[in-house]
């Protein structure tokens, strides 16, 4: 007796994967291009950037004056114009310490990788260390010895988070360092440093971008973090995270001034890890459905 077919699944699954993939990008991409430009042109938009100061309309709510469309500060200064400009200092926090964390961490997780013996040894012993420590205790020890400040900030944040990149390179290292065209590259005489820049980087680069992707957005709420705390950019210097700490005195009464930097943080998050989770798909072989 011939045995009925089962339909198979796979192409409309294969199919709504798709479209949840596409929507994500979408939705990602608009989320943090939107919140970019706005940055970006901010210094034309508010000249002033977000210093001056309306006595007259202090603590003014949303939607009440034209001239202030989020509210204002116990000090009278627009919140619309501080969230914008705000942003920069939280987006340059962020881009700049990944940037600097997965440099660091690259090279080191090359050398490791490539050369094992003693650099390996050494290298990961130093991570291993430093992955035992507290975050918060290394935080308070290199902020109480060198103080806050933008450029403290970005310097702690790279010496906090070069060991992530340097563990993921080094483990892909290992492996790709063994596969059949970098023995043919090496036989054929290719130095150690072409060996590393031109067959080995280009393959284990994919994972490092994702991580990339995902730390900028974790970065953004980790300077929010801490100068919400006080140990992060100066006070004078509007930055996502100082108006929610000037604002948290006022919550039952003027709200819309830690909301609305607060409402800035989690859409620009949002969209980068949107993008980190769909580049994620787009590059790892195993998360395709």
């Amino acid at each position: 007796m011939p045995s009925a077919a089962l339909p198979a699944p796979a192409p409309a699954a294969a199919s709504r994967g798709w479209q949840w993939r596409s929507l994500e990008f979408i939705l990602g991409a608009v989320l943090t291009g939107v919140m970019l430009a706005l940055v970006l042109l901010s210094v034309w938009i508010f000249p002033d950037r977000g210093s001056a100061m309306d006595l007259a309309a202090r603590l003014s709510p949303p939607f009440a004056q034209w001239a202030h469309p989020l509210g204002t500060d116990p000090i009278g200064r627009d919140v619309l114009a501080r969230v914008l400009v705000g942003g920069r200092i939280s987006l340059m926090v962020g881009l700049l310490s990944v940037l600097g964390a997965s440099l660091l961490g690259i090279t080191i997780g090359l050398v490791a990788g490539y050369y094992r013996g003693f650099w390996d040894m050494f290298l990961m012993r130093c991570v291993d260390v430093q992955l035992a420590l507290p975050f918060i205790l290394i935080a308070l020890t290199f902020i109480s010895i060198l103080g806050g400040g933008l450029d403290n900030i970005i310097a702690f944040m790279i010496i906090a988070q070069w060991v992530q990149y340097a563990r993921l390179v080094r483990g892909m290292v290992l492996s790709v360092r063994e596969r059949e065209f970098v023995q043919a590259a090496r036989a054929f005489g290719v130095r150690d440093l072409p060996m590393m820049r031109h067959h080995i980087l280009p393959n284990v680069i994919g994972p490092v971008i994702i991580l990339m992707t995902l730390n900028v957005a974790n970065n953004i709420l980790l300077e929010s973090s801490l100068t919400f705390l006080g140990l992060g950019v100066d006070p004078l210097i509007p930055s996502w995270g100082g108006m929610l700490a000037d604002g948290r005195t006022y919550m039952q009464t003027a709200w819309w001034v830690s909301v609305f930097p607060g409402v800035a943080i989690m859409l620009t998050v949002l969209g980068l890890n949107l993008l980190g989770d769909w580049l994620r798909d787009r590059i790892d072989p195993t998360a395709k459905l």
